[in-house]
């Protein structure tokens, strides 16, 4: 398995089919997608030799992000590449949601075993001032659609708002008492084109966390390929809550992820100073030297990032690589 300097293990890759998006969240994208010519996208083919040689290098888990993946036309057939490589055991997906309700059966078909679904409110009105879209319902309907269809883990994700979602706690929580997903609190990060809104709507992750706990929620031990996020549990609710706090003393000691761009770039960390060109790699179509690569790579992992000295490194706006 791929481990770094500081003895951590990655079994997890996080990889970014497209970095076009057709939300405008204005904690991300708020003047929508901008692109002066067509961004470079790995093809099926390239992504079976980069997944092939991760697997071979120990990763069991992909999630497909983006952008927003769902606006890749051969998702389905990239999902099955995925869930029928040996070694991938799980294959999920991060997504908004937008006219994916058709789409869900064939994708499930195709192999799909986790679901992440963007609801940074359950207030119409709050969603589509913070998303830039109307399709709330739509969202929520495939949270039902997807339980239906046997999908194993159901999540949805908010970022945290001071102005927006910050008074919406109990609302949240309302949602998930009959109904068995996660909903995962995002705590805001600075990015290189966000610093005067991460001011203004910055909400600690920690303040969250003390509400929970005086409210009687409680820890929930790690699972195996489990990322940062702590996740608690109430017993008279169905859902969970989980809260990525990027912010938190310690929170880069678990990590046990890696992230590959939609162009094909070895991203160590969400918030690097430098990306690693795997192409060479995948146009030969080496998986043995590509996989001997990421073991060398990952050596020179930083043991965190540098978000406290307000440093995002090369991420500009988290559609880079789905955060």
């Amino acid at each position: 398995m791929l481990q770094d300097s500081f003895n951590r293990k990655f079994s997890y890759l996080r990889l970014s089919v497209t970095e076009v998006c057709n939300f405008k969240c204005n904690y991300c994208l708020p003047d929508g997608y901008q692109c002066d010519s067509r961004p470079k996208t790995l093809n099926v083919e390239q992504l079976r030799i980069l997944v092939a040689a991760f697997a071979k290098a120990g990763t069991e888990k992909i999630r497909l992000t983006g952008g927003e993946p769902t606006l890749r036309r051969d998702l389905p057939e990239i999902i099955a590449m995925c869930r029928q490589t040996s070694g991938i055991h799980t294959v999920a997906l991060t997504t908004n949601g937008y006219r994916l309700l058709d789409k869900l059966p064939r994708l499930v078909d195709s192999g799909l075993t986790n679901l992440n679904l963007s609801a940074d409110s359950l207030n119409p009105h709050t969603f589509a001032q913070i998303t830039g879209s109307n399709s709330l319902k739509e969202v929520l309907a495939c949270v039902d659609k997807a339980l239906t269809l046997g999908i194993k883990k159901v999540k949805l994700n908010a970022v945290l708002l001071k102005q927006y979602n910050g008074k919406e706690l109990q609302q949240f929580l309302n949602y998930i008492k009959d109904k068995a997903v996660s909903f995962r609190f995002i705590e805001l990060m600075q990015t290189g084109d966000n610093q005067a809104y991460f001011s203004e709507q910055h909400v600690r992750g920690e303040t969250l966390k003390q509400q929970l706990l005086t409210s009687g929620w409680r820890v929930l031990p790690k699972e195996p390929n489990a990322g940062p996020a702590e996740e608690f549990y109430h017993p008279n609710y169905a859902g969970t809550i989980g809260l990525i706090m990027p912010y938190s003393k310690d929170f880069c000691a678990s990590c046990n992820r890696l992230r590959v761009s939609a162009d094909g770039k070895l991203h160590l960390c969400l918030f690097g100073e430098a990306n690693d060109d795997l192409m060479p790699w995948i146009a030969n179509q080496d998986i043995e030297g590509l996989k001997l690569h990421l073991s060398s790579s990952v050596l020179s992992k930083w043991h965190g990032h540098q978000l406290h000295n307000g440093n995002a490194g090369l991420t500009k706006q988290l559609a880079m690589l789905g955060g």
